[in-house]
């Protein structure tokens, strides 16, 4: 069974720091291309982050990029997100999601981080 399992989320202050697990299983994980989305309450879905299935390339959206980083430890099968410098707008549902070419092969319940300012 595919499962993507999210944690680590919780309540920071603003400029505060959290780090995001999402623990993958039932899939071979290297394979996969991985990838990091929010949504806000009343806000669509927005991509966060992304790393290449080996880890050397990474991608930022333009919202996180110098504050956040994407990561990943394939011998442990678990991606993460370690974000600094939160800000209240950083507030959102966290998701992880495995990516095949440009589909969604599985995502994650998600982890609710919510800054406070």
């Amino acid at each position: 069974q595919v499962q993507l399992v999210e944690s680590g989320g919780g309540l920071a202050q603003s400029g505060g720091s959290l780090k995001l697990s999402c623990a993958a299983s039932g899939f071979t994980f290297s394979r996969y291309q991985m990838s990091w989305f929010r949504q806000a309450p009343g806000k669509g879905l927005e991509w966060v982050a992304s790393i290449y299935q080996d880890g050397t390339e990474t991608f930022y959206g333009n919202s996180v990029k110098g504050r956040f980083t994407i990561s990943r430890d394939n011998a442990k099968n678990t991606l993460y997100l370690e974000m600094n410098s939160l800000k209240p707008d950083d507030t959102a549902l966290y998701y992880c999601a495995a990516l095949d070419g440009l589909s969604t092969m599985a995502r994650g319940q998600g982890t609710q981080v919510t800054v406070s300012s």
